[in-house]
């Protein structure tokens, strides 16, 4: 049996995330700027940049959440918004990717604009004192939606600088993600009357958590529309008139693709692929969800795979006690557990029994 240790790395630096994703419309503008609009772009990099970031940083995160037990589970090659950079097919994953991150840029622009981390913006009072509905009124502080929509789509949509059908399905991605922090925001409202009656409420609107706004668009990425354009559309005035008019009649809230995806159970090298084999799934545990129940079926199973299951001891730290001063002393405690993973049948067939121990390579 082998020793495992459990050492969860904190996450990544928002800082090489966000450059990932959205320094390229920094350093290298496509078209012809002023250097009024130039000026502008500096100084709302300077305010916003941290937030875009961190906003960037929690889009993936969540796309990691969400997927981590399908066949694609959104790996780093998938962190490249650029349309002709790193994410160069235009499936329905890439329709996910950036549906999510453009979402957690504008959430996260909102969220800060309430707490008041902008000197230019605060809450959403535009509607306060109006009449909502049957017993209830505006007020309060509603989450301000508007300004981080807005300049979420400055940051975003400006790493698209093509007219193609490719660049048009990720500007109607990006929108799709708005559209869904927009569409999961929660009404919060407070009672008021004599002796705790509520004879009537005051209302405002705030953000969800950032995971319904996850699970919401993982539910769009099941339902995702595949839009089916003339082979070799062009970047001819005749082609962009048609692809805006396609992509405009379809709603706004949809996720859209242009192609097929590939088979993920099987590594493929030319698409950076690494196929299911050495994945591990779920066979039992408390309050697992309908993904993580159907794992060891989808990623192993369906990819003509066999589950191994392996044991091993875990160390990890516990009863942590603060001494004066100034240091932090935990405990090594010993767990054993068993996990399960996707092997090919005949190194299945030669290991012998389900249930025999096996060393783990790597930590966990």
């Amino acid at each position: 049996m082998q020793v495992i240790f459990d050492s969860s790395q904190p996450p990544g630096e928002p800082g090489a995330m966000f450059c990932l994703l959205f320094c390229t419309v920094f350093r290298h503008p496509s078209r012809p700027q002023s250097s009024r609009t130039h000026d502008m772009q500096h100084r709302a990099y300077l305010i916003y940049s941290s937030s875009v970031a961190a906003g960037a940083q929690s889009g993936i995160e969540e796309c990691k959440f969400q997927f981590a037990w399908d066949r694609w589970n959104c790996p780093e090659r998938a962190l490249q918004l650029s349309s002709h950079g790193g994410l160069r097919s235009a499936n329905r994953e890439t329709a996910f990717v950036h549906a999510i991150s453009s979402a957690g840029v504008m959430y996260t622009l909102t969220r800060n604009c309430s707490l008041g981390d902008f000197d230019n913006c605060g809450c959403d009072d535009s509607r306060n004192g109006q009449l909502g509905g049957q017993g209830w009124l505006w007020g309060g502080c509603s989450d301000n939606v508007g300004f981080g929509e807005a300049i979420s789509k400055q940051f975003v949509d400006a790493l698209e600088t093509g007219q193609d059908a490719r660049a048009a399905m990720n500007l109607h991605n990006n929108e799709a993600g708005r559209k869904a922090v927009k569409g999961t925001m929660k009404r919060t409202c407070k009672c008021h009357g004599v002796s705790g009656s509520c004879t009537t409420q005051t209302c405002w609107l705030q953000l969800p958590e950032f995971r319904e706004v996850g699970t919401y668009l993982k539910e769009r990425y099941h339902k995702a529309l595949k839009v089916d354009l003339l082979q070799g559309a062009g970047n001819s005035a005749a082609s962009r008139g048609a692809i805006a008019e396609t992509f405009s009649s379809i709603s706004k809230k949809e996720l859209v693709h242009l192609e097929d995806s590939p088979d993920y159970c099987l590594e493929n090298k030319t698409l950076g692929l690494l196929g299911t084999e050495g994945r591990e799934c779920l066979k039992r545990g408390k309050a697992l969800s309908k993904w993580e129940k159907r794992s060891c079926r989808r990623l192993c199973g369906d990819c003509g795979l066999a589950v191994e299951e392996r044991r091993a001891e875990m160390v990890s730290s516990c009863n942590c006690k603060f001494h004066w001063c100034c240091a932090v002393r935990c405990e090594q405690c010993r767990k054993r557990v068993t996990k399960y993973f996707c092997v090919r049948k005949e190194k299945r067939e030669r290991s012998g029994s389900g249930g025999a121990t096996r060393k783990l390579k790597r930590k966990l």
